[in-house]
């Protein structure tokens, strides 16, 4: 398996040789960009790695257990082909833990690709894309993990996400006065990405509303962690996604285990962005549930609900504390455990987010079993 990733690399990191008789240009944090000389091709080719340590202690046995990862390595290439309005994305995962940890005895490939998309501007306003990426589901999902706040994302997400899926979305973009509104619609397959069976479940739909009233956030920041662009007049957008995942066979719809006995499960987020003058704060609301029980002969649907609220101040210094509260309340016949986590945060930012230096620390209330309090320090470059 390492000998294939390395292969993959190396055969898809040759033609940038080629291509840099080309016009080329590099800015750290930006990609290495190439664009064709008869412009009929643009590409931006980046790479990213975080280095993460974690340690844990549980506090009712003092026991304590640490590890140290690369806890994400990605291949970006994005850009456009033949028309700047026939935009594309490839995105890949090449360390074991981004791509599910998979074993050679597992007998299963690795989930390398992540991303695998094209976008076409059809109209002003009006996009349409077509492959896998990730679907208009919660806000703190769809912001990379490049771009947190915190060293990762928090367990509403972990939970109840709905992450990426094959399939075709619908994008509009508009403005009344100067309030922006953005439309999204989404039909994939609904049993997450990189499977080459069949589809054994039904359709996954999902729609998405946002409302910015007060305009666009400087740099999208709508859509990263931190308000590094020190928004000078006060920003808000407010997200609302419903997603229903018809005939679902995994656990969580997109991953888990497959069931023999196929539920409808549904979603919905409610999400917000709020930054100004260096403070920033973000909140998160998810409900999932089923037709029925969740609980089948064979297993159990992650139904529940989870809040998730943060705030932090950036410092002129490009140094920020943070705080992170989340709740999460499964459904209770699944028999699955309730938690509450509160996190206190700090980050370093040496070039926005593609050089910077975080770490937290979480205490987390366990409903059945131990408390314990987490620990975790990371690098991450992006170039």
């Amino acid at each position: 398996m390492n000998k294939l990733k390395y292969v993959l690399i190396a055969f898809i990191l040759c033609p940038l040789s080629i291509m840099a008789q080309d016009k080329t240009s590099s800015t750290f944090g930006k990609g290495i960009r190439v664009l064709a000389q008869d412009s009929s091709f643009y590409l931006k080719f980046g790479a990213r790695f975080q280095t993460l340590y974690a340690g844990r202690l549980n506090l009712e046995t003092d026991e304590w257990s640490d590890k140290m990862m690369i806890r994400r390595s990605r291949l970006k290439f994005d850009g456009w082909a033949y028309d700047p309005r026939v935009e594309y994305k490839l995105e890949l995962a090449v360390s074991n833990n981004d791509n599910g940890n998979i074993s050679p005895e597992s007998g299963m490939a690795a989930n390398i690709v992540l991303d695998a998309v094209v976008k076409y501007n059809f109209a002003p306003g009006w996009e349409v894309w077509f492959g896998q990426t990730k679907l208009p589901g919660n806000r703190e999902r769809v912001i990379s993990s490049q771009n947190l706040q915190f060293v990762d994302r928090s367990a509403v997400n972990g939970q109840y996400n709905i992450d990426r899926g094959v399939g075709m979305q619908l994008h509009h973009m508009h403005k009344i006065g100067n309030a922006v509104l953005m439309e999204i619609g989404s039909i994939s397959m609904g049993e997450g990405r990189n499977l080459t069976i069949s589809n054994v479940g039904g359709y996954e739909y999902t729609g998405r509303i946002e409302i910015l009233p007060f305009g666009d956030f400087a740099g999208k920041g709508d859509y990263f962690g931190s308000d590094l662009k020190r928004e000078k007049t006060p920003k808000l957008s407010i997200g609302v996604t419903y997603d229903q995942n018809n005939n679902a066979p995994r656990e969580e719809g997109f991953t888990g285990e497959f069931l023999d006995q196929h539920k409808d499960l549904k979603t919905i987020f409610i999400d917000g962005m709020f930054k100004y003058k260096g403070f920033s704060t973000m909140f998160e609301y998810a409900d999932k549930w089923t037709d029925g029980s969740p609980v089948v002969a064979d297993g159990v649907f992650y139904t529940g609900k989870g809040l998730n609220v943060q705030s932090g101040y950036l410092f002129k210094n490009n140094f920020e504390i943070a705080a992170r509260y989340t709740s999460i309340t499964p459904e209770e016949i699944t028999g699955n455990e309730e938690f509450t986590e509160l996190t206190i945060g700090v980050s370093k930012y040496i070039v926005d987010h593609s050089l910077k230096i975080q770490s937290d620390l979480t205490h987390t209330d366990n409903q059945f079993s131990d408390d314990k309090l987490s620990f975790r320090f990371q690098v991450e470059l992006a170039f």
